[in-house]
């Protein structure tokens, strides 16, 4: 039978030989398709990620409210210019890097594309820079060797092992690790002394397939992401499971250990608050004791051995700590509350409204976004509760793309790694918010296309199975108007 040309209520020509996907999807989600139609099988497709999106960049900027509450511009600038500051391992300026660290400043992994995203490329719109952790690794006289899955043109990346080895180097699978084993040592820098500990051993690990990455989240509208009240994800994630039942959907929080409460920051939603998210970031990738991460992190050979050799051990900690002796006000807190200020204020990226493809096409991509089924998981708004901090985070819609839940994402995108209630490849529904000038995608980096990204989230397991096949069976032009939404954004 020939097929024939009928145009859709938004307006995309597709053959009518097809079959509606709503019928395997419950009721909800055959409203939803009442207007696509998809293929019986996926097709070739000549449908292209746009790339970083080009032009203005407003990204970086405090909400807008921030300027209208007293004292809020001084907090926001003093964090922002703590963000980047260069972190040396004496504590007379700054506060103490090391003796193990991935980089020297917050803004040299959170930089693209502005302070406070996520990480550089050489590629980027606009030019940022290259790898930071390329740069670090040497300075000031260190003498570190760089990892094999660093490179220039890449990602900055942390490092976790999967498992602990046995003193015959193996992975032990029944002993968890999962923690971050920085890349660099500040042995042989200027300011070191004759602290000397090795790198650990990636080559080795590497080798035993126990190496998994993380690339740095961008902080833009962590505020609000904060400020989302727990009744509002319940509500969210209880809303239209039908429909989410039908796609294979299901998700759950994870919860901080202490008071059983939703986390929500992390690739696996495992910080609760800013604040924690900044502390921990501050002591794991800068190696900076601080007032809620206290000691100095070894190696396990060194704290089997008795922890840091006493060279090594070179401030008093913490090392970032409250100043009640400042001469100003904005001065007295420590670093981790001016980074989780900065982060809390930063205003979330604005989309374009025609770029790229123009408005109707950007308009089409939206609604094919919802209706095979990616809003399940990457819910569009989320409502804010009252704020204390300024109007602009009080009552407010949070356009952030994601439902804050943790999904199981597959054997694909496993890392083998459990972060409370978030088990080995269940990962939180990252943000898109700002996705259209983000250069390197999914936890690890492993790509800078979104259509590799899409194709990356279906592997046997994964919730979004059912979602990446409906994308298959769109139309070439269907496909390209949701990429283009998703790079709008």
């Amino acid at each position: 039978m020939q097929s024939r040309k009928v145009t859709e209520s938004f307006g995309v020509p597709v053959p009518s030989r097809v079959r509606k996907i709503g019928i395997c999807c419950g009721l909800l989600l055959a409203v939803s398709f009442a207007s696509i139609t998809l293929g019986q099988s996926p097709t070739s497709s000549t449908a292209r990620d746009p790339g970083v999106r080009a032009g203005s960049v407003d990204s970086g900027q405090p909400l807008a409210s921030v300027a209208q509450t007293v004292g809020l511009p001084s907090y926001f600038t003093d964090g922002q210019t703590r963000f980047q500051e260069i972190e040396s391992v004496q504590n007379g300026a700054n506060n103490g890097l090391g003796p193990r660290f991935n980089t020297n400043q917050c803004s040299s992994c959170h930089s693209q594309p502005a302070v406070g995203g996520s990480s550089p490329s050489t590629t980027a719109f606009p030019f940022v820079g290259p790898n930071p952790e390329i740069q670090v690794a040497t300075l000031d006289g260190a003498q570190n060797a760089i990892p094999s899955f660093i490179a220039a043109n890449g990602p900055a990346r942390e490092a976790r092992f999967k498992f602990f080895l046995n003193s015959s180097g193996t992975a032990v699978t029944s002993t968890p690790d999962g923690g971050v084993h920085d890349l660099f040592v500040i042995t042989g820098r200027s300011d070191a002394g004759s602290c000397a500990i090795k790198q650990p051993n990636f080559a080795q690990n590497l080798a035993l397939n126990n190496v998994i990455f993380r690339i740095p989240t961008p902080t833009f509208g962590t505020g609000l992401i904060e400020n989302i009240s727990e009744e509002t994800i319940y509500n969210n994630m209880q809303a239209n499971r039908s429909m989410k039942q039908g796609l294979g959907i299901s998700g759950h929080p994870n919860r901080d250990g202490n008071d059983g409460m939703i986390s929500r920051f992390g690739w696996k939603a495992q910080n609760k608050s800013l604040e924690t998210f900044a502390g921990e970031a501050y002591n794991v990738e800068m190696g900076i004791t601080n007032e809620l991460f206290q000691n100095e992190r070894a190696s396990p050979d060194e704290a089997l051995a008795g922890g840091l050799p006493a060279n090594c051990r070179i401030n008093p900690t913490p090392e970032d700590a409250t100043n009640p002796n400042a001469s100003q006000d904005v001065k007295v807190p420590s670093d981790v509350v001016a980074f989780a200020m900065f982060m809390r204020l930063l205003a979330p990226p604005t989309p374009s409204a025609t770029n790229p493809g123009g408005a109707f096409s950007i308009g089409q991509g939206k609604a094919i976004f919802t209706a095979i089924g990616c809003a399940a998981c990457h819910t569009p708004t989320l409502q804010t509760s009252a704020s204390s901090v300024t109007g602009g985070l009080s009552n407010v819609s949070a356009n952030l793309y994601s439902d804050l839940l943790v999904h199981n994402m597959g054997n694909n995108l496993a890392d083998g790694v459990s972060q409370g209630a978030a088990g080995p490849d269940e990962f939180r529904t990252a943000p898109l918010w700002g996705l259209g000038q983000r250069v390197f995608l999914l936890h690890d980096g492993r790509t800078t296309n979104l259509v590799d990204a899409i194709m990356e989230h279906a592997s046997s397991g994964s919730e979004a199975n059912t979602v990446v096949n409906n994308f298959r069976r769109l139309s070439s032009q269907q496909q390209q108007n949701l990429l283009n939404f998703l790079r709008s954004l």
